[in-house]
């Protein structure tokens, strides 16, 4: 993460942050080397991320007990100098929201695991919502054969929202009117 202290959101931000995305990078050692999946998560009232990997994904049978972190990339982008009009010594820069989230991984049982299916179409799903409970009973136990449940027990949050906050309130100002209707601004405006 940036170490920029001004840059730095604070612990519940981050996680509201990872709430609200879903979806992020964990990466891994394994005896393979490193390793990334990209996973969606749950998140627990406890601050704990469960998520389900393929039981034939290269990280699935090196994760239980193991240190790994958990990465979610949200809005970024390039910001020119020339935004800033500040004359010819400024240089460009890339803002960004990100967190990091640092932990240790166990298995899930088989409840734990229809728990964070449920729960993620419960997010995710339009009405009428696709359940587990609507599937064939063979079929289920078919998916959930193919996937294996975890959980993050996060040990350190880190977030970083580096959305130019180091600049005057004008410079900022051009910087989200520069970026016009990209993902980004809206961060911009609320720095």
């Amino acid at each position: 993460m940036h170490p920029d202290a001004t840059f730095r959101m604070d612990e519940d931000a981050a996680r509201a942050f990872v709430r609200d995305e879903g979806f992020g990078m964990l990466f891994a050692t394994t005896p393979d080397g490193p390793r990334v999946a990209q996973v969606p998560v749950v998140s627990g009232p406890d601050g704990t991320l469960r998520f389900h990997l393929g039981r034939r994904n290269a990280m699935t049978p090196h994760l239980a007990g193991t240190a790994a972190l958990f990465v979610v990339q949200g809005p970024h982008a390039y910001i020119s100098p020339r935004w800033y009009d500040t004359g010819p010594d400024a240089v460009p820069t890339w803002n960004y929201v990100s967190v990091e989230v640092e932990g240790i991984v166990r298995p899930i049982d088989h409840a734990g695991l229809r728990e964070q299916v449920d729960a993620m179409a419960d997010k995710y799903e339009a009405d009428p919502k696709w359940s587990v409970a609507g599937m064939d009973p063979c079929k289920a136990e078919g998916l959930f054969g193919a996937i294996t449940g975890f959980e993050l027990v996060p040990t350190a949050w880190r977030g970083t929202a580096k959305l130019s906050q180091n600049k005057p309130a004008a410079v900022r100002d051009r910087v989200a009117r520069a970026l016009g209707d990209h993902a980004l601004t809206p961060w911009m405006r609320t720095a």
